[in-house]
Parts: C-alpha cells; structure tokens; sequence
C-alpha cells in the first residue's frame, strides 16, 4: 500500500521493528526482575502490537509473560460524539487468561492521542481485577491529551495538528507495517 500524496510515512517496517525491540528493552530494564509481569494490546492495532512486543519479552526475558487483549468499545465516553451520527462500536472479545490481581499490566496501543481510549482501558482492565501498576507503551505519541496521561514507554513522539490524522498500519490487517502522517486533504478525501 503506497503512500498518497497526502501522506507522509514517518516509521517504514523497518523503523517499526527497531521501534518495537526498543520499547521491549525498556520495558525489562523497568520490570524485568518483576515476577508478575503481563502485556495487554487494546483492540485492534494495539493487540497486534503487543503480540509483537509480548515475543520480543519471552526472547529477552527467557521466561513466558501473559498476554491479554483488550475491547474498550463499551467503555469509550466519545462514541457518536465527534459529530457524526451515532454509530454502533465494532465489538471485539477481549482475552484476559490470568489473574491480573497485583500483576503489573502494560496497556500497548498504537497511537496516544487525546487520552480517551486509555482511559477506557484502565477501567475496562480494572473489572478483571486490581493489579499492582499499569504502565503504557503506545507506538506513536502525537500530544493533543485531553486527560492527564503519560506514556512510560514511546515509540516515536509526532508533532502534529489537531487537523492531521496518524495511521499506523500493520502487515496482519493492512498489508504493510509502517505509520503515516495524513494531511487535513488526505482525511477528508478518505
């Protein structure tokens, strides 16, 4: 899938594994002494990424980590109110197969923006049980937060407008793994 002319590619494959071996480094140099240490993706493209991260952990690591997956849909507060009609969420299941009581949890999603789908995984996290600490890993942070939430773990930092759209693609659902930077023409003529 090439970019358009409305599109910018800031992380190529490449880019996006070195990006990913990063994250899983700093993630052990944090927690790797950490017994009960467990990954959750949040749906969609963040469950892929943590897959990825989650391999890289067992490699490092040399030990098994837990890994989970996350639906928010019914948890997002913003849901037909970006004025659009009211849409129906597209609802995946969510996959927590261990006790997260007193675990350290790292939430991995793709793009960190306004805050609001971490905020509705932390709740969503929270009805499967207390665990010890969340800690966030996102592939791309492009600022704009709405609520007070910080990443412990960055990919790559993206200044962009409110105005510009970033599109992390991956080879499991799009074909190619890279992230893109979408100009206002681009988002409105998609």
């Amino acid at each position: 899938m090439e970019p358009s002319d409305h599109e910018k590619v800031v992380l190529d494959a490449d880019g996006m594994r070195r990006t990913l071996v990063r994250i899983a480094h700093e993630i052990v140099e944090r927690n790797g002494d950490c017994e009960r240490l467990a990954i959750v993706g949040i749906h969609r493209r963040g469950a892929i990424l943590a897959r990825r991260i989650h391999a890289l952990l067992i490699e490092l690591l040399g030990r098994e980590v837990p890994l989970g997956d996350l639906d928010i849909s019914f948890y997002r507060d913003d849901v037909g109110r970006r004025g659009e009609p009211d849409q129906s969420p597209t609802v995946h299941s969510s996959r927590l197969e261990f006790e997260i009581d007193g675990a350290t949890v790292v939430l991995v999603d793709d793009v960190l923006y306004t805050g609001r789908t971490v905020r509705a995984a932390i709740e969503a996290l929270f009805d499967y049980g207390r665990p010890a600490r969340v800690q966030l890993a996102v592939l791309a942070d492009r600022g704009h937060r709405e609520l007070p939430l910080r990443p412990d773990y960055v990919g790559k930092n993206l200044p962009t407008s409110r105005r510009e759209r970033v599109n992390v693609n991956v080879v499991e659902l799009d074909g190619v793994d890279d992230v893109r930077i979408a100009s206002p023409t681009a988002s409105v003529a998609a």
